[in-house]
């Protein structure tokens, strides 16, 4: 419990960001469900053949996976707030539309009658009568909605979009149970909290029902206002990274030369997404750097996969050069360490089978288990190049990435791909196998931005690149550790690093 309170309070001021975004992501939804739900079951009511109809096609939505969802929206839509609130306005139009329906279907037909004697219209009559009748059971079926949504918007945090999912994937990342209870805890608890007030709605009357929905609305128009006027910002840049801690050190170091170097206000967002997410999201302008390695680039990223050998400059180049021609992307140039993928067992396993290159593995194939990030096991230079290469067939299962880690302590895996500047190969006393047949590409870390950004701050190209040919894969390696394992801040070692180089006051 210690432990916990003192992660809560050492990341309160990221807590309170992820929860306004939680907040606001779970409301916006609410609010546009029900302004599509009830005017459309209202119309429906009295036409119940087309309202059974409509009710199946928003019962089937709810049957889909959300992560599906979001999959199939992200080509559209990109990545970020649209995309995650589309998915959950559409879970949640069910439950109102159903319960709106039933509720006004169920008033009793003799009142509908002495309405319509009194010369009342179908307006009036909802006003004065079907409305605050059905309104206890319009008002349950948003509960039901509320909590669905408060639930999935965890998932938000997949594609960029924020809110408290953003602490439970990087409690799995960083295999941090407490960064994992304060993102689930704090949803809820958020949810709880607005069950408690719509039970409380439930019956009140339509006055009071209408005056709280009208103070929502308006409490929430109110909290975009902030983020509104720093978009208004022409000086305000937007970096973000994927998973881990080495992405969220490269782009505090990207920031803090930035603001030291000219009068720009960085934004950073760490543990963004995936590679595809990033991409899109650089394209579409909803980020404006983030930290890109030259083998994804040309082995993931590039439709025209360049030939290349193992060298870095060259790799380097056709990733420069391709992903220029191909999306008018800029990549500076890059770091000097190599980020590459990997194979590694544990060092007793290494020591049993005599393990020490990757074409070693031949040998005992049928007898280990291996764990494969989705990425990995489908790429070209992952599994498929390990089965065309080394004419591997091993034995898979798929993960996330932070999970290969716990499992391959708790021996469920034999074998895993890391990333060679990984802090997890020293915590868990792993040997990387020798790639004898050079399978994986260089992959050096270098900036990736549009060429219509520094065509606006052409000074961005020298102040980045005053990290080209700096750290090292040992600097690496335990700047990675001091944040992913030890815990530290990740702006506090990024600044230390440029400060012992000289790169910054």
């Amino acid at each position: 419990m210690h432990d916990l309170l003192s992660t809560f309070q050492a990341r309160f001021a990221e807590w309170l960001i992820a929860l306004g975004q939680h907040v606001q992501l779970s409301l916006l939804s609410l609010l546009i469900a029900i302004l599509i739900a009830v005017p459309l079951a209202i119309i429906l009511s009295s036409r119940k053949r087309i309202a059974g109809v409509v009710l199946n096609i928003a019962g089937i939505f709810q049957t889909i996976p959300s992560m599906a969802l979001l999959g199939l929206f992200i080509p559209f839509m990109g990545i970020g707030t649209l995309p995650a609130l589309t998915a959950l306005v559409i879970y949640a139009i069910f439950p109102i539309l159903e319960n709106t329906i039933t509720a006004l279907n169920g008033i009793d037909p003799s009142l509908e009658e002495a309405g319509i004697a009194f010369g009342m219209s179908k307006l009036e009559r909802l006003k004065k009568f079907e409305l605050p009748l059905a309104m206890p059971v319009i008002v349950s079926g948003i509960r039901t909605a509320t909590v669905l949504i408060i639930g999935t918007a965890t998932l938000a945090a997949l594609v960029g979009a924020g809110g408290l999912g953003t602490f439970i994937l990087l409690g799995i990342d960083r295999r941090n149970v407490n960064l994992i209870l304060i993102g689930a805890i704090s949803s809820a608890i958020l949810a709880i909290l607005f069950n408690g007030l719509l039970k409380w709605l439930e019956k009140a009357k339509l006055r009071t029902s209408m005056i709280a929905f009208l103070c929502l609305l308006l409490g929430l128009g109110g909290s975009y206002i902030p983020s509104q006027l720093q978009n208004k910002n022409n000086n305000h840049l937007v970096i973000a990274g994927k998973m881990g801690p080495e992405p969220e050190i490269l782009m505090n170091m990207y920031k803090l030369l930035i603001e030291a170097n000219t009068d720009i206000t960085v934004e950073v967002k760490p543990n963004f997404g995936k590679t595809d997410f990033l991409y899109q999201a650089l394209k579409k302008g909803d980020i404006d750097i983030y930290p890109e390695f030259t083998g994804t680039i040309t082995e993931s990223l590039l439709k025209d996969k360049p030939t290349v050998s193992n060298n870095p400059n060259e790799v380097y180049e056709a990733a420069r050069d391709g992903i220029k021609k191909q999306d008018n992307l800029v990549l500076l140039k890059p770091m000097a360490y190599q980020n590459t993928y990997a194979l590694a067992v544990p060092k007793t396993i290494a020591e049993e089978y005599h393990l020490t290159t990757i074409s070693d593995l031949k040998r005992i194939e049928g007898s280990i288990k291996a764990g494969f990030t989705l990425e990995f096991n489908d790429r070209e230079d992952g599994n498929r190049g390990l089965q065309a290469l080394y004419g591997l067939s091993l034995n898979v299962a798929t993960m996330e990435p932070a999970l290969r880690y716990s499992a391959i302590q708790s021996g469920d895996i034999q074998l895993t791909e890391v990333y060679s500047t990984d802090p997890e190969i020293q915590r868990y006393r792993l040997q990387i196998l020798e790639d004898d047949k050079h399978l994986f590409p260089p992959y050096q870390g270098a900036p990736l931005m549009k060429q219509e950004l520094l065509d606006k701050y052409p000074e961005l190209e020298q102040i980045l690149n005053v990290l080209a040919g700096k750290i090292t894969e040992s600097q690496m390696s335990e700047m990675n550790y001091r944040v992913g394992i030890e815990g530290e801040a990740a702006e506090t070692v990024a600044k230390e690093f440029l400060q012992s180089q000289g790169l910054l006051k």
